[in-house]
């Protein structure tokens, strides 16, 4: 076993795995939903878990407690307590990289965590000078914008966007990470060099799209006039020494144990701490901290991250399911399902396992989404008709928080309204996947848009739904930036929790780097015309762009 992980069992070598697939053929193959609330009346309860922040409803997924029972063997004989552990406490778990894992440092208390010295100190440096733009907000700088890609920009824009409501209402927030000029000269047509603060984002200072955006936001804040840069551009990253060069002399670091993906909680954090403010980015640290002494802490049994972990297991492996749609029922959630495309796929998206040796089982899932309502007339009619079933994952916030200012009684009325919509829809949805619509029941129906004179039969098959399509609903009671950071965290566990029994690691990401290394050998052939030794097809697309 690699080291600085405790012996165990990859999933499929266990007595629990061949107990499951006996499971699975005598059960779980043919597992109807309708049936399994007929015969229990109380599935919602027992197969509802509480967290931090966070309630999820598990009652309409193909598993019952048997199933259940079966995972949890599994997890302990592959040693998920165990592994949980030395990751908390600082083990080396990214064994290819020989680093350790410890994003949950960057959010626990003083002296709680491995690091806590160095973690607070960084912390309250970074809050420090976002109290300071906040402070002269309006006056000093009015538009704030962060150059990242990847971790660098996925979390602190999904967060950003989340908690609106939450931001300073004198500061406008930008995110560009895209190569691709069409993102960053759009926003720069939007700005006032004189206002503008740029964070630029990069743990080496050398990502090749963040550090081209940040040369062109130079060049364009030098060609209107701009003469303090070392004002105006500040950075998170750990290249001092290149940021200077840059003509940066703000600089929040942070360690070579924060992989990307993990970040927000960290200097990368800092568009975050400048919108919320210190209070604000302290309780979404306090609400990651929640989640995780609950995965630390919780029997496995009542353990959501763990479970949700497990279920995952249960349908990547046994069921054969490769996707997994998230559905958001709050727009200030629209940028979730990006952010868990990167948490997920990127940490599990592997194929060999910690030894090297080639994985005879699938792992990650492809995770997508859009969020409610906007998805329901979008893709929902192949989660509905389709011949793949999909789980689905739907979040719904109990209480609205729209932002401050003064809003009419009829307004107030009339969003009230529309959010019980919203939760009603959210509702709705999931239940209609379950139930769905027998031919039978269709045929009794009246269908407003039929064609005249079609077939009634034919009509009620194509309006009938195979049901039996299992989701998970995760209910937040407001989305606060406590709440936002203890779903994050519970996100974060749960993928770790499947990684550590399929065995694989899910802290390093070198599928990212191929494409990088052929694209620094293609750049400049661009410019050359030279296709040597390049495969036909790359060859004449090459010629075709130039």
């Amino acid at each position: 076993m690699t080291a600085g992980l405790p012996p165990a069992p990859r999933c499929d070598r266990t007595e629990a795995w061949a107990a499951l697939k006996g499971h699975f053929a005598a059960h779980g193959r043919d597992f109807d939903l309708r049936d399994a609330f007929t015969r229990d009346p109380s599935r919602f309860a027992s197969l509802s878990l509480e967290a931090p922040e966070v309630f999820a409803d598990l009652s309409k997924n193909r598993l019952d407690v048997a199933t259940l029972h079966f995972l949890l063997d599994l997890a302990r004989e592959c040693r998920l307590e165990a592994r949980r552990d030395a990751m908390l406490a600082g083990a080396p778990v990214n064994a290819t990289e020989g680093r350790a894992v410890l994003h949950t440092a960057l959010r626990a208390p003083r002296g709680a965590a491995p690091f806590g010295d160095q973690v607070h100190a960084t912390l309250d440096a970074m809050l420090a000078f976002a109290e300071r733009v906040r402070a002269e907000a309006g006056t000093g700088f009015t538009d704030v914008v962060n150059i990242g890609i990847g971790g660098s920009d996925l979390g602190p824009q999904m967060v950003v966007a989340a908690l609106e409501s939450f931001g300073h209402p004198a500061l406008r927030m930008h995110f560009v990470s895209n190569v691709d000029g069409h993102d960053l000269e759009p926003v720069l047509r939007r700005l006032d060099p004189r206002r503008t603060l740029f964070v630029v984002a990069s743990k080496t200072f050398t990502t090749q799209e963040t550090m081209a955006n940040a040369q062109a936001a130079r060049a364009w804040f030098t060609a209107a006039g701009g003469t303090d840069v070392a004002r105006h551009f500040v950075a998170a990253t750990t290249n001092v020494t290149a940021a200077a060069a840059f003509g940066i002399t703000t600089t929040f670091g942070f360690w070579d144990w924060v992989g990307g993906r993990y970040s927000l909680w960290s200097a990368i954090g800092l568009p975050i701490a400048i919108a919320l403010g210190e209070t604000g980015f302290r309780a979404l640290l306090d609400g990651a901290y929640a989640m995780d002494r609950h995965f630390a802490e919780a029997p496995l049994a009542r353990n959501l991250p763990a479970v949700l972990g497990l279920l995952d297991v249960w349908y990547r492996n046994f069921h054969g399911f490769s996707s997994r749609s998230v559905a958001p029922y709050h727009q200030g959630l629209r940028r979730l399902p990006a952010y868990l495309q990167q948490l997920e796929m990127e940490s599990n998206g592997k194929s060999v396992d910690l030894a090297g040796e080639p994985l005879p089982f699938a792992t990650s899932p492809v995770v997508w989404g859009e969020p409610g309502t906007n998805g329901q007339h979008a893709y929902f009619q192949m989660l509905h008709q389709g011949t793949d079933a999909v789980p689905v994952e739907f979040i719904l916030v109990r209480r609205p928080a729209h932002g401050p200012g003064p809003r009419d009684a009829a307004l107030e009325a009339r969003l009230h309204a529309q959010h019980r919509m919203l939760l009603a829809n959210g509702l709705a949805q999931s239940q209609a996947l379950m139930l769905g619509k027998t031919t039978a029941q269709a045929a009794t129906e009246r269908a407003p848009t039929a064609a005249t004179g079609a077939d009634p039969a034919t009509i009620a098959r194509h309006r009938s739904f195979a049901g039996n399509r299992p989701s998970t609903t995760l209910v937040l009671d407001q989305l606060t930036p406590r709440a936002l950071g203890a779903l994050i965290a519970l996100y974060e566990h749960r993928v770790f929790t499947s990684g550590a029994l399929w065995g694989i690691n899910s802290f390093d990401q070198w599928g990212v780097e191929l494409g990088k290394a052929m694209c620094q050998d293609l750049l400049p052939r661009l410019d050359s015309g030279d296709v040597t030794g390049l495969d036909a097809s790359t060859a004449g697309l090459l010629a075709r762009l130039r």
